[in-house]
């Protein structure tokens, strides 16, 4: 054998293993490696970007302001914005947040394993974990434990106009009456004081203040804001560039980060968390997530045996999504946000979405870019199959779209 072909296979390996372990640099330093033009992102990134398109089409159908971007095998394929969303807005992704504060949840269990040993089995309605919980106005709250609250089957009352609960084994949903649900102003203490609609573990509901009780659980194991314990753990290891937490609320200042959600990231940093938990919580040469909880995260949880939602994050491997691999898992957000990960395609997306209000610059007071107002006040119209902006049928669509665009040969 030649030593140019010797060489050539030589170089061919080492790229082989570039790709394999590639993460890329902050935006400042260069930012994602690209493939955007039909035939790099089908030669490099094997992809057919004309494929995605119909994803794109979706999103811009659906909310007022969004966009989509898509990373795969490391190449940054697909970028696209409109209305007030660009790659360098912090707009508020509202419950997409939860998977943040969950993932630190996952970090600070085997951070702080001494501090509570009994990981995500610890009942954690106690003085040491939740003080400010006391005294309980319910007992039935003692028997909470943390997954539980992670997967929103502590028993916690439902939020929204038309709030429900699901049990396993029973086909129809429980309608439950609205309840006051958090309030910003005092946000600890209303989300401890929701009421219980079924006794821990019996049913599932989807209730904000179950995540937020978490991050204050976070709160006492760690000695750290969650927005610090973020930013240290992963924000800064991974090159993010501005954020925050949505804390600026008129007049009124949070003290503390909802972990119900409201993180506000640039676009392209929000693919490198879901790249991240998709390559199993590495970055680079640091395991910054235990791969033992992204893995709870993608499959039914011992915590929600009623519906496929688990440490705050839908998954498929029920396979009820179809066209979508069973290791995908995901996170949506009010207004269309949606963060996806389907680890098995080295496949990351990210969905923007949103309402006008979510683009606030006075929400974090971060600078943000010119914004374009052309689609402000924008609704899509009735009856085009549209009409639930960042709805779960448009959210899953996107992500099958996206799916079905994997070249397999």
């Amino acid at each position: 054998m030649s030593s140019r072909i010797l060489t050539a296979l030589a170089l061919a390996a080492v790229s082989l293993h570039a790709a394999d372990t590639y993460f890329p640099p902050p935006d400042s330093e260069g930012g994602w490696r690209e493939a955007k033009t039909e035939k790099a992102c089908r030669e490099l990134a094997g992809m057919d970007l004309s494929k995605i398109e119909p994803a794109y089409t979706l999103s811009e159908r659906a909310t007022a302001h969004g966009g989509l971007l898509v990373v795969h095998k490391g190449y940054l394929v697909f970028e696209k914005y409109f209305g007030r969303a660009s790659r360098n807005c912090n707009p508020d992704m509202a419950s997409t947040g939860k998977a943040f504060c969950s993932i630190a949840c996952g970090i600070m269990l085997h951070e702080f394993k001494d501090k509570i040993p009994q990981g995500l089995d610890t009942k954690v309605f106690t003085e040491q974990y939740l003080p400010e919980a006391f005294p309980l106005n319910d007992p039935r709250k003692a028997d909470i434990t943390l997954g539980q609250l992670l997967c929103m089957t502590g028993g916690y009352w439902g939020e929204g106009q038309t709030p429900s609960g699901y049990v396993k084994g029973d086909p129809k949903t429980r309608p439950l009456k609205p309840v006051p649900g958090q309030n910003i102003k005092d946000l600890d203490k209303s989300s401890l004081n929701v009421p219980l609609w079924i006794e821990p573990g019996g049913g599932y509901s989807y209730s904000s203040p179950s995540p937020h009780i978490a991050s204050i659980v976070l709160r006492h194991v760690t000695g750290m804001e969650l927005k610090d314990y973020i930013d240290t753990r992963l924000a800064k290891p991974q090159g993010w560039g501005a954020w925050d937490y949505c804390l600026h609320r008129g007049d009124y200042v949070m003290p503390h980060a909802n972990g119900a959600g409201s993180t506000a990231l640039h676009a392209t940093d929000a693919l490198r968390m879901g790249y991240c938990l998709a390559h199993g919580g590495k970055w680079k040469d640091k395991q910054l997530v235990p791969a033992d909880y992204i893995k709870k995260c993608q499959t039914w949880s011992p915590y929600n045996p009623h519906t496929p939602f688990s440490l705050q994050f839908e998954h498929n491997e029920d396979g009820h999504v179809a066209g979508v691999p069973k290791d995908a898992f995901w996170k949506s957000g009010a207004g269309g946000f949606c963060l996806y990960i389907v680890p098995s395609l080295d496949l990351v997306i990210y969905k923007l979405g949103g309402k006008d209000g979510q683009y606030d610059p006075k929400l974090t007071l971060i600078p943000q870019p010119e914004q374009d107002h052309s689609r402000d006040t924008w609704q899509p119209k009735l009856g085009n199959g549209f009409d639930e902006p960042g709805g779960v049928a448009n959210l899953t669509r996107v992500l099958a779209a996206v799916c079905a665009a994997v070249r397999l040969d």
